[in-house]
């Protein structure tokens, strides 16, 4: 076998339908824990295993037809079909990871469909040979194609800021770092796709090679961050999970509602007693420096004080004016102040790591929000950062 066929077009959707009908496999091998929260997971894996599925039998009819006349722009034509569908489906699944029933599934097979009939009609324009129809027909479905991603990123940006602010309800702790891969992947995907577009309108559609060579690169790339995350989901599966519980279910609303109709007299006489317990509960957890401990949910810390998240969340808004989130950090940036100057053969990681924060950048950010410098600057001024010109 020469090199020259190696490297040709039909043999590079013959390694696209290699590696697009593997990925598919392992994912659907995956197995999920059969929980009520991870049924979302389920289905996103699945999802994502149909849209490499519908990508390898795409590279196989391109790799069938591969004596079509003009094969280099029906390889083009195939990869945009190609890149429609992955568009929605990654869009799907990840908008849909973040914020369950974000989209409507009945929307999205009606998408799903349409962009199939435009795929039809878009092969059939090509082997009719009518150029002019063809090319009609193909400005038409780039058209489409890019209403269609631009809609999408709006809805995922939507889901993303959503997601952020469920888990800053839940965690006490900035989580974000943990779910911006989702968001990379996302944006990744969407430039894959809308990069085709260059190599539609390229004279020399012989560069459709190079376009598949980095499509290969990116279904490896996207599946291995994909199945990484399956095995650390649990982050936004209890966010989420707690959301549906607290935020959704008409029992736990009617529950707030009737706590909310009680005597104000009794009420204000119980708060005051809640408040004295939380008190005492706080400086023995202070004391014992609690606040170090982090990857924890609002739920786990007020129940370690004794009380509740409503309670707690209560007592800091109406007695200290400040949630609860922003005097833990200023606990942990106090000790870490202290620290950089006491042990300064420690390293700025180990120092942000041992005083609660499990994120470097989050630590920096927050340290230089609250004390006016970095950390280095700090230590390297010994407390005295005005003093450097």
């Amino acid at each position: 076998m020469s090199s020259s066929y190696l490297l040709d077009t039909q043999a590079f959707h013959l390694y696209s339908l290699i590696v697009a009908s593997t990925l598919a496999l392992i994912l659907l091998l995956i197995r999920i824990p059969k929980t009520e929260y991870a049924k979302k997971l389920a289905r996103s894996k699945y999802t994502i295993a149909t849209s490499y599925m519908i990508g390898a039998f795409t590279f196989g009819y391109a790799f069938y037809n591969a004596d079509a006349p003009m094969f280099e722009e029906f390889s083009t034509i195939t990869m945009l079909i190609v890149c429609a569908f992955i568009s929605i489906i990654v869009s799907f699944s990840l908008i849909n990871l973040l914020m369950p029933r974000f989209i409507d599934g009945g929307k999205f097979l009606v998408s799903i469909f349409l962009v199939f009939v435009a795929s039809v009609i878009l092969v059939e324009s090509f082997f009719s040979g009518n150029t002019r129809l063809h090319k009609i027909t193909l400005y038409v479905g780039v058209a489409l194609f890019v209403v269609q991603n631009c809609s999408l990123i709006v809805i995922f940006d939507r889901a993303y800021k959503r997601s952020i602010s469920l888990l800053e309800k839940y965690y006490d702790e900035d989580e974000e770092h943990k779910i911006k891969w989702i968001r990379f992947c996302y944006i990744l995907t969407m430039l894959t796709a809308m990069f085709i577009l260059v190599y539609v309108f390229l004279p020399d559609k012989g560069f459709i090679r190079l376009y598949m060579f980095f499509y290969i690169l990116y279904m490896i790339y996207f599946a291995g961050n994909y199945i990484s995350f399956l095995g650390s989901h649990k982050l936004l599966l209890d966010a989420v999970g707690h959301y549906a519980l607290s935020e959704q279910n008409p029992i736990f609303q009617k529950k707030r509602k009737s706590r909310q109709g009680a005597g104000s007299a009794s009420g204000t006489a119980k708060e005051d007693d809640s408040f004295s317990r939380l008190e005492k509960s706080l400086e023995k957890w202070v004391k014992e420096k609690k606040y170090r401990e982090y990857d924890k949910s609002r739920e786990e810390t007020a129940r370690e004080l004794g009380t509740t998240k409503e309670i707690l969340q209560m007592y800091f808004t109406d007695r200290l004016g400040m949630d609860f989130r922003s005097w833990r950090t200023d606990l942990r940036i106090k000790e870490a102040k202290e620290l950089l100057l006491k042990h300064k053969d420690y390293s700025v990681n180990f120092i942000a790591e041992a005083v609660g924060f499990s994120d470097r950048s989050n630590f920096h950010r927050q340290f230089t929000k609250s004390v006016g410098c970095s950390p280095k600057e700090w230590r390297d001024t010994e407390g005295h950062p005005e003093t450097r010109a």
